[in-house]
């Protein structure tokens, strides 16, 4: 079990966490997803035999929540790093059910089903990759119900992985409201996989606990003490909170003294980790607690990092510093924002 560190850390450069988050290709992707935003219509309105009144989907969560009856279908997919697929594909085709499951935990929900798109060529591991997939399909108890393969001698070597799911109460990144309190809740029991920048916390857990750790976000969807919610991308945990404050049109400090970090962990290269259990949430200050308890009595760390305010930029502080991380008025991230989600 890693040790983690919680406290005032001096040796942190605020200057420098700025300018290694904002030049990291991490951030360069999300920040490609402004072209495709841009040039997207906002979701059409959902049909009437769907929703009493229409209403439309929003655009730019984790999934897209679609309604449904007196609930929600989540409709999401993932696309596997090529560089994670070629050099530990069992690996790569375990994270490509793993991640869609943690992206419908994030709304609340619970999955339903994966199916998978996969190219692959006479030099493929086909067997690790899908014995990866597979393992993590028994593990969550989500079926692999169909796809799509194909094979070809010069490649590509391509894997992306969909999924549906459901929720009977739903927790998005548009309800963040000023005044919350931001958490984070990171399972830190884990460790890096080789040189990439992954903190794998599943190693050694049973399935029954990986569920357990899940299903909080059903509960915290029921219980109405969470407003907002996102799991934590290959953006790490800044970028992750700016995605969820873009979303929100919003803004906050995060306080990376208060951040859960593993003892020993770089902090540049912490905030672009992308850990298997790592969630940004906002909650009422009055009842956060109870959100933070449910994590914590499940072993998985949770702390305050920070307040949502109205000023739609990130900062990060640290030791009585503050410094600019990114000023969404002026710069969008994503470009979905509330004007892309109505």
């Amino acid at each position: 079990m890693s040790s983690v560190n919680l406290g005032v850390d001096l040796g942190v450069n605020l200057e420098d966490c700025v300018a290694h988050l904002s030049r990291s290709a991490a951030f360069r992707s999300k920040r490609d997803i402004a072209r495709v935003a841009a040039r997207l219509d906002a979701a059409p309105a959902a049909a009437t035999r769907w929703q009493a009144g229409g209403g439309r989907i929003l655009l730019g969560d984790d999934t897209a929540a679609i309604p449904d009856g007196s609930g929600y279908l989540l409709f999401a997919a993932e696309g596997i790093l090529p560089a994670l697929l070629d050099r530990d594909p069992y690996f790569a085709g375990w994270c490509s059910v793993m991640v869609n499951v943690s992206d419908v935990a994030a709304m609340g929900g619970h999955p339903l089903a994966v199916l998978d798109v996969y190219f692959h060529s006479g030099a493929s591991d086909v067997e690790a990759v899908l014995t990866g997939m597979r393992e993590a399909c028994a593990t969550y108890r989500v079926p692999l119900v169909g796809g799509h393969t194909t094979r070809s001698e010069d490649g590509p070597h391509a894997l992306a992985v969909a999924i549906v799911g459901r929720a009977d109460h739903l927790l998005t990144s548009f309800d963040a409201r000023e005044g919350d309190d931001v958490l984070v809740a990171l399972d830190m029991r884990g460790r890096y996989h080789g040189d990439f920048p992954f903190w794998n916390a599943t190693a050694g857990r049973s399935p029954e606990e990986l569920r357990d750790a899940l299903a909080v976000f059903g509960e915290l969807a029921a219980s109405g003490d969470v407003h907002a919610c996102k799991d934590v991308s290959n953006a790490g945990i800044a970028g992750t909170l700016l995605m969820l404050l873009e979303a929100s049109g919003a803004g906050a400090a995060l306080d990376l003294d208060r951040l859960p970090r593993p003892n020993g962990a770089d902090m540049a290269r912490w905030l672009l980790t992308f850990p298997s259990y790592g969630f940004v949430l906002t909650a009422a200050p009055e009842r956060a607690g109870r959100a933070m308890a449910l994590f914590r009595e499940r072993g998985i760390a949770c702390e305050r990092v920070g307040r949502v305010d109205r000023s739609h930029q990130l900062r990060l502080t640290s030791g009585g510093g503050e410094a600019l991380l990114w000023d969404l008025a002026r710069q969008p991230f994503t470009g979905f924002g509330p004007g892309r989600a109505a």
